[in-house]
């Protein structure tokens, strides 16, 4: 049990430890520093297990008994095995070559360990990247055998052991056979070369260029170490709206520098590119992906940066999208664009994440959420094989709730790959408490019915609906120079999560969030169950005070953050980013029209959910306003009519925020002061901006819909003016470098 007051020391001050190199190991991995929990350590704190688990576990590992070979990779294994069992039993863990004892713990490849050869396990079913724990008779004691084929299978399976233990799970009858069912599970940095992190709101990048590649900061591997632990095995070191810098022999030296700190943890590297590098960097005066000397560029660039990284993952591309260069500028087709980088990446084995999010800003071109599917569904079957197409969860961009994005499985001969945002760009940024593991288990388990039913995203996504073999997902990282990595200490359970749903993407949300609070707090049922609830409940409270029923987009535009329902196109505002493009609202009604008599859109989904949509009967109510425009007067399935029902959400949302702060307030006993205190004025914080954004909506839709408040709904404080003027011209991780807009010196609202 974790005591409030305590230390993250780890290890018992009251015993010495056995030997100089578990003490040095400890100190190392920051077991014996004296620093208040802060974070830091996230979910892999391995703290002293007390109690009936102690006894349950204290012969859990008499001893290590390594492979004999000793790469970096069974290095780093042995020594996560040693912080994290001396971590929870107190005391330093001896290795030895031999099993002698009761509670061994037998590691490693049949490859480099003759007596795991011997077991005859069956490991062709875990392949190259999964694991085997078992409980066997080993020399005649018993042992617990972690195994895999390969190197990194065994480092899983080790972080897989040591969770069983964090978690408190018996561990005296073992059989765990697991693999990922994804091949590429990778996160996607969003940092600048100038230290800067766009929608990344944890302080500035991890990646301090200016120092690479003489100095390799320890958060380097600490970073490699979490994101092994939960099986992330890629990393995109850039902004998608890339320099050109990062391609020359001046960043490549320190993007090889970065890859060997993350290697032995089985991360590979890869960079995102702009579409134009041939001009910016190759000094070539066409980027047209069919001149041949653009694709002689690339083929030799890709040859370069293959000599200073042999083992490097390939290119992550936005073309065409926000100002982005992109084969459109060439008349050539998003297919043309991503084969030229995929064929110079094929002889080394290197892939192509080639986003979807493309859009053309034209005031009357067609609805925004229509434009991706409707270029990329005809060039189905005409990208090569070492493309993924990279598609956001939803059709528009990371908002609080959308419908699924209508690419995922209507495009079988071509890969596909889910991009999710573990920033919370639209969702509260840094402050606000929203666990995401429900968001993405949504997404991953939307049915798309392109297959008939159960042809889920995920079944996409992992290969099993149409075969693909290079599957893949990412996520927008938000980690950065911040002691706690992500800014808050439950913004770390998204990346938790995101890791997780990676492995594998029929896991549960609520399964997750559990292990993550015992790791990262305490497993004391009277903590984990109160906070489970408040993750799982989380989301849908931001959904109700921010964009309830299918409403999208009604941030503040810039920022992203605080409402922003008036916001309308202007001459630097082009139509599909303000809001009331999206709301639609006039005195008749609120919604944007998406049926055969609006847009249209409907028509890009399988027949089945087009038709479920496409009905205001059938469409699930948090949908509504996304596929129809109704009457203000329109009566839900409730009873209750639109207008009523809108006002109810933004208020529920608000009461179940001060719930989830009441909550909190009553659980101080179980936490550690400096993260208790952290978590308790973020939420502080959260319940103003939940008010801010209920009074400021409903201001907004009563002047629009001029109905009356219902008796239940206190009118807002302010006029709607104030709102409207209130003004924050700095707020994190906001692209551009001028603030978007200049306070007046009217009333504060919050």
């Amino acid at each position: 049990m974790f005591f409030r007051g305590s230390t993250e020391s780890g290890g018992r001050k009251s015993r010495a430890l056995q030997c100089i190199a578990a003490a040095a190991l400890l100190i190392v991995g920051g077991l014996g520093t004296a620093r208040a929990a802060d974070g830091h350590r996230l979910w892999l704190r391995y703290v002293p297990v007390h109690g009936r688990w102690l006894e349950r576990y204290r012969h859990a590992a008499t001893e290590l008994v390594p492979p004999g070979a000793r790469r970096p990779t069974v290095r780093d294994t042995q020594a996560e095995l040693e912080r994290g069992l001396a971590g929870m039993l107190g005391r330093a863990v001896p290795s030895a070559a031999h099993v002698t004892a009761g509670g061994a713990i037998l590691f490693g490849t049949p490859k480099d360990s003759a007596r795991i050869r011997s077991l005859r396990l069956d490991l062709a079913r875990v392949g190259s990247q999964g694991y085997l724990i078992r409980t066997l008779t080993v020399d005649g004691h018993r042992a617990t055998v972690i195994a895999g084929n390969t190197d990194i299978g065994v480092l899983y399976g080790a972080f897989r052991f040591l969770r069983l233990m964090q978690t408190r799970r018996p561990i005296s009858r073992l059989d765990i056979a697991s693999r990922p069912k994804i091949r590429f599970r990778v996160l996607d940095f969003w940092d600048n070369l100038d230290g800067t992190v766009e929608r990344g709101y944890a302080g500035s990048s991890i990646w301090k260029w200016g120092e690479l590649p003489q100095y390799l900061s320890p958060r380097y591997t600490e970073l490699a170490r979490a994101c092994a632990s939960i099986g992330i095995n890629g990393v995109v070191l850039n902004n998608v709206n890339a320099s050109p810098y990062i391609l020359t022999p001046l960043y490549l030296e320190k993007v090889a520098a970065l890859a060997g700190v993350l290697r032995p943890y089985g991360i590979r590297v890869y960079l995102s590119v702009p579409f134009s590098a041939p001009i910016t960097v190759g000094r070539l005066k066409t980027a047209d992906p069919l001149a041949p000397a653009v694709q002689a560029w690339w083929r030799k660039k890709v040859a370069e940066i293959y000599r200073y990284v042999p083992d490097f993952g390939g290119f992550l591309t936005k073309a065409d999208s926000e100002g982005e260069p992109g084969p459109e500028q060439y008349g050539r087709t998003q297919a043309q664009g991503a084969n030229v980088l995929a064929r110079a990446l094929a002889h080394y084995g290197g892939i192509v994440m080639w986003r979807t999010f493309v859009y053309s800003t034209n005031p009357h071109s067609e609805d925004r959420v229509m434009q991706a599917y409707d270029i990329f569904k005809p060039l189905d079957g005409k990208f090569d094989q070492n493309v993924i197409l990279q598609n956001k969860n939803g059709p528009l961009d990371f908002q609080p709730r959308e419908p699924f994005n209508p690419l995922f499985g209507a495009m079988p001969k071509s890969n596909e790959m889910l991009e999710l945002e573990i920033t919370k760009e639209y969702l509260g940024q840094q402050t606000s408490l929203v666990y995401l593991g429900t968001l993405f288990q949504g997404a991953l388990r939307a049915d798309t019915w392109q297959r008939g039913r159960g042809s889920t995203v995920a079944r996409v996504i992992d290969g099993s609906l149409y075969g693909e073999r290079d599957t893949g997902i990412a996520g927008v990282a938000n980690i950065g120079s911040d002691r706690n990595w992500c800014g808050s200490i439950f913004n770390q359970s998204n990346w938790y999560a995101f890791g997780r749903l990676a492995w594998n993407p029929y896991a549960s949300a609520r399964v997750i969030a559990a292990d993550w609070v015992r790791m990262t707090f305490t497993n004391n049922p009277a903590f984990v169950r109160p906070v489970v609830h408040m993750m799982m409940i989380s989301r849908e409270a931001v959904v109700d005070y921010m964009d309830p029923l299918g409403l999208a987009s009604q941030m503040e535009a810039g920022t992203h953050f605080g409402p922003g329902p008036w916001v309308h196109p202007g001459p630097h505002m082009p139509p599909d980013w303000s809001s009331t493009y999206y709301s639609r609202a006039n005195a008749a009604g609120i919604g944007f029209n998406r049926t055969a008599t609006g847009s249209d859109a409907v028509s890009q989904y399988a027949p089945h959910v087009a038709a479920k949509f496409a009905s205001l009967k059938r469409c699930p109510p948090k949908l509504l306003l996304w596929f129809h425009h109704v009457a203000w007067t329109y009566r839900l399935r409730t009873g209750r009519t639109v207008w009523d029902s809108l006002l109810r959400h933004y208020q529920r949302g608000l009461d179940t925020v001060a719930r989830m702060r009441k909550t909190w307030a009553g659980l101080a006993r179980y936490v550690d002061p400096q993260r208790f205190r952290l978590t308790a004025d973020f939420l502080t914080i959260q319940q103003h901006n939940a008010q801010w954004w209920r009074d400021a909506s409903i201001a907004y839709w009563e002047s629009i819909s001029h109905l009356p408040l219902p008796p239940a709904i206190a009118p807002p404080p302010f006029p709607l003016k104030a709102y409207e003027a209130f003004c924050i011209p700095y707020v994190a991780g906001t692209p551009g470098g001028k603030p978007p807009c200049a306070p007046d010196d009217g009333p504060v609202p919050y």
